[in-house]
C-alpha cells in the first residue's frame, strides 16, 4: 500500500478545522500512538512531514493478515482538503459544506464510549483506554457513498474486533449497534426532522468481527477532524458510507436485529445491509457507476462501481446464499 502526498494544495492550518484545545491534544495523541505503532513499523506516519508509508505485513490483525493486506488499495488518496470539506454529517446540516463550517466547536475531550448489552464485560472507555486496546494502523480504503460519489481515504485505527473481543460477547449477541452523539447544543442539524435522532447504525456480528471493519481515530496522519466523525467512527469499506457511524458514544450487543436510522426514515430505499452493489439500483438513481471526488472537479467522468466496493474477495463469503437483491 502506497500513501502518496498530495502536493497540489496547501493544507489548512489545524486551527481552521479544529478548536485550539483539541489541536493541542493532537500532539500528545500523535506522540502516544506513534510509540504504540512503532512495534509494527508504523511510527513514521506520526511525523507530519512524512506522508509516504507502507503497512508492513506484521501490522495486520493476527490470523487475518491476507484479509487486510490483500484489500488495501493502491489508488491515489483523495486530497485531504476534499475529504474534510465534502461531507455528509446531518447532525451539522444536510449541505456538504455544513459539517466543516459548523462542527468546529464539537467537544471531543473528554469522551466516553459505553459498551453494553449482551456482553460479559460491560464498561465505559475513555479515549486513552480505548486507543490502547491495539496498535494504531494506517489503512487506505475506498469510500463509496450511496449518493453515487466516492473517495479514497487513509484511515488510522484498528480492527473493530479488538474491542469486541475485549467486551466478551455472550452467545446471545448476534448484532452490534452503534449509537452516535446527539447534542442539540453542539449540533444544529438536530433541529431538522430528516432523521430520528440519535443516529443509529448496526452490523451483524460476523460483519463487525471481520478484520476490515475498522474503528477509526484519525485520517491523513492526524486525529479525526470533527466534520469527519471525531473522535471515533467506523470505516466499513464494503458498505455504503452511511453505515460507518460517526462520533460514536454507545455500542450495544443485541440478540435481535435492530432498526437503523435510514431504515426507519426510508425503508423502501435503505436496507439493513446496504452493501455496495452495482447491480441493485437505488429507487431513484443507478448504482452502476460513481463519481470520484477530486478527479477533474465535479464533472469528472464516472467510473464503474465494484461489487462490495472492490472487497468481494475478502467479504463475499459473509453473504453466501443470500439474495443480494432482496437484502440490500
Amino acid at each position: 500500500m502506497n500513501f502518496h502526498r498530495d502536493r497540489g494544495f496547501a493544507h489548512p492550518r489545524p486551527s481552521e478545522i479544529t478548536p485550539r484545545g483539541a489541536y493541542e491534544n493532537r500532539r500528545d495523541w500523535l506522540r502516544r500512538v506513534g510509540v504504540a505503532a512503532a512495534g509494527t513499523g508504523l511510527g513514521a506516519w506520526a511525523l507530519r512531514e512524512v506522508r509516504a508509508a507502507s503497512v508492513p505485513a506484521g501490522a495486520a490483525l493476527a490470523g487475518s493478515r491476507s484479509s487486510v493486506s490483500g484489500a488495501l488499495t493502491m489508488e491515489r488518496p483523495t486530497s485531504r482538503e476534499d475529504a474534510t470539506t465534502y461531507n455528509n454529517f446531518y447532525e451539522f446540516g444536510t449541505d456538504k459544506a455544513d459539517p466543516a463550517q459548523r462542527a468546529r466547536s464539537l467537544r471531543t475531550q473528554p469522551w466516553a464510549l459505553s459498551v453494553e448489552g449482551e456482553v460479559k464485560r460491560p464498561r465505559t472507555f475513555d479515549l486513552d483506554a480505548l486507543q490502547r486496546l491495539a496498535a494504531i494502523e494506517e489503512r487506505v480504503y475506498r469510500l463509496r457513498c450511496v449518493e453515487g460519489w466516492s473517495m479514497v481515504i487513509p484511515w488510522l485505527g484498528w480492527s473493530l474486533s479488538h474491542l469486541i473481543k475485549a467486551a466478551e460477547p455472550t452467545g446471545n449477541a448476534k448484532f452490534v449497534q452503534f449509537v452516535t452523539l446527539a447534542d442539540a447544543a453542539q449540533m444544529p442539524g438536530l433541529r431538522s426532522r430528516v432523521l430520528d435522532w440519535p443516529y443509529v447504525e448496526a452490523l451483524r456480528m460476523d460483519e463487525a468481527m471481520h478484520p476490515l471493519a475498522m474503528l477509526v481515530f484519525g485520517m491523513y496522519g492526524e486525529v479525526l477532524p470533527p466534520q469527519n466523525g471525531a473522535p471515533l467512527r467506523l470505516a466499513v469499506p464494503w458498505k455504503y458510507g452511511f453505515k460507518s457511524a460517526k462520533s460514536i458514544v454507545r455500542i450495544r450487543f443485541l440478540a435481535q436485529q435492530p432498526t437503523t436510522s435510514w431504515e426507519k426514515a426510508a425503508p423502501s430505499e435503505y436496507g439493513f445491509y446496504s452493501n455496495v452493489n452495482p447491480h441493485v439500483d437505488h429507487p431513484r438513481w443507478s448504482q452502476a457507476s460513481e463519481r470520484r471526488i477530486g478527479e477533474d472537479g465535479l464533472f469528472a467522468k464516472k467510473r464503474p462501481t465494484l461489487m462490495f466496493n472492490g472487497y468481494e474477495a475478502q467479504v463475499g463469503t459473509l453473504y453466501a446464499g443470500m439474495d443480494l437483491k432482496k437484502f440490500f
